[in-house]
């Protein structure tokens, strides 16, 4: 209980970095606490349980990817439901246009940059939570950077317009 009342805001948070719905985020934070309540006899280093419970987010996160969609579907919008996307400025929040720019990359891309840049975890840490080498981690974020930037690019605000 303790650890989920230190730690649940800030995995809740890294969710909906990766999944960009406050709802999912929360199915996500719950299912990985869940799987950590779980095999928590089973763990002989608590001392590493927060890089054990990113990498459990993570991999729920991309198997929620793969799995087919089962959820249902709203059909009408619901005024408690509205997506806070909803911005009358001109010029939109950076914190919005990063929030778009992020859900536009590959889950793999976002799961890295995330990781790196979010939970500012250094490069081998992200690669042992992925389960891969240094390597593809350094390769994947430069390419999810550079997909970043060409996301950015596209929605830039040119003369109070967004370009898409």
């Amino acid at each position: 209980m303790a650890y989920y009342v230190s730690r649940g805001d800030r995995l809740r948070r890294t969710a909906f970095l990766l999944c960009g719905d406050w709802h999912l985020a929360e199915d996500l934070t719950q299912i990985t606490f869940v799987k950590l309540y779980q095999r928590w006899q089973r763990i002989e280093r608590h001392d590493v349980m927060d890089q054990y419970a990113r990498r459990v987010l993570l991999r729920t996160f991309l198997d929620q990817r793969r799995l087919p969609r089962r959820r249902e579907v709203a059909t009408e919008p619901d005024s408690s439901t509205l997506d806070s996307r909803v911005h009358h400025d001109p010029v939109p929040d950076d914190r919005l246009v990063l929030r778009e720019a992020l859900l536009r990359l590959s889950p793999q891309h976002r799961a890295v940059l995330v990781l790196r840049f979010w939970e500012d975890l250094p490069v081998e840490q992200v690669a042992e939570i992925l389960a891969c080498s240094t390597g593809t981690v350094k390769s994947q974020t430069s390419r999810g950077l550079a997909r970043l930037r060409e996301v950015l690019d596209d929605t830039t605000p040119v003369a109070g317009k967004v370009r898409r």
